[in-house]
C-alpha cells in the first residue's frame, strides 16, 4: 500500500491558492457536513477547542471522503503533541506561537524520524494503514506539511529566519495574537496591524514562502488574498452555526 499524498501541500508547493475553514466544534458530523462543502482544507484545533486524539480520528475519518485536507493544531510547539498527531493520521500540522528559528527546527525535528529528527518510531500507527504502507519511516517525511504560526511582533520581526528553516512549508499569520503583540488586542483591523499583516506576506513572497491567515470577514479575506496570502480561512464552523442560529432566531423573536 502507498503512502496517501498530500494534496494541500502540492498545491502550496505549485502556489495555488488554498481556501480553508476552521473547525472548533470537536464533532466527526460537523467535520463531515464541512468536509463536503467545497474548501481545500479544514483546520481542527486542539489550542482553542477541547480536541481530544480520539475525537480528532474521528473527525479526519469523517473528512477522508471530501475535498478538504484536515490540518491539525496541536496545543503547543510540543514535540509529544507533534508525535501524537502524526502517528494518528495527521498529514498536515499547524504549530502555534513559533517565535524564533531554534523553536522552527524544533518543530520539524518533531516532524522528522531519526537521524533528521526525533520523532518516535512505529510503523503499526493508523498514519501507516496499521503497517500495510510500504517504506512508511523512510517516506512519511515527504508528505508532511508543516506550518508555523508568527503572532507576536517579535517573531514577526524574525520572520525571515523563521520561515527559512528547512522542512517549512509555510508560515501562517495569526491576526488576534499580532494585534494584542502591537499594542491593539480585540482590534486586527487597525491600520498598524493591517501594515504589519501587510508587510508579512510581502516579505514572505520574497522567500517563495506561502503566507496564511484567518479571518471570517469577507472584505478582509479578498484583500489578504489580493495581498499575495496563499492558504486563507475564510470563517469558522463555530462562527456560522452562532450567526446562522441568530439570525433565524430574530427573523422570528423580533
Amino acid at each position: 500500500m502507498d503512502l496517501k499524498p498530500n494534496r494541500f501541500k502540492a498545491a502550496l508547493a505549485r502556489g495555488e491558492l488554498q481556501i480553508g475553514l476552521w473547525s472548533s466544534l470537536c464533532s466527526n458530523i460537523v467535520a463531515e457536513i464541512i468536509g463536503d462543502s467545497g474548501f481545500d482544507w479544514i483546520l481542527l484545533d486542539t489550542e482553542h477547542s477541547p480536541n481530544e486524539l480520539p475525537g480528532l480520528i474521528s473527525q479526519m475519518q469523517a473528512l477522508a471522503t471530501g475535498t478538504a485536507t484536515p490540518i491539525v493544531r496541536p496545543a503547543w510547539n510540543d514535540a509529544v503533541l507533534i508525535k501524537r498527531h502524526l502517528d494518528a493520521g495527521a498529514q498536515a500540522l499547524l504549530i502555534p506561537f513559533v517565535q524564533n528559528a531554534e523553536e522552527a527546527r524544533a518543530a520539524v525535528a518533531a516532524t522528522r524520524y531519526p537521524p533528521e529528527g526525533i520523532r518516535g518510531i512505529t510503523a503499526s500507527g493508523r498514519a501507516a494503514k496499521f503497517g500495510r504502507v510500504t517504506g512508511y519511516l523512510k517516506n512519511a517525511a515527504q508528505e508532511i506539511c508543516l506550518l508555523v504560526q508568527v503572532e507576536t511582533g517579535e517573531a514577526l520581526a524574525r520572520i525571515e529566519e523563521i520561515a527559512s528553516v528547512p522542512g517549512i512549508d509555510g508560515v501562517f499569520i495569526g491576526p488576534a495574537d499580532l494585534s494584542a503583540s502591537l499594542g491593539h488586542i480585540g482590534n486586527p483591523g487597525h491600520p498598524e496591524v493591517q501594515d504589519a499583516i501587510k508587510s508579512a506576506v510581502d516579505r514572505l513572497a520574497r522567500l517563495g514562502k506561502p503566507a496564511g491567515i484567518l479571518t471570517p470577514n469577507e472584505a478582509e479575506a479578498r484583500r489578504y488574498i489580493e495581498w499575495g496570502y496563499k492558504f486563507v480561512a475564510v470563517g469558522s464552523d463555530l462562527g456560522i452555526m452562532a450567526k446562522g442560529a441568530d439570525a433565524l432566531a430574530r427573523a422570528f423573536k423580533n
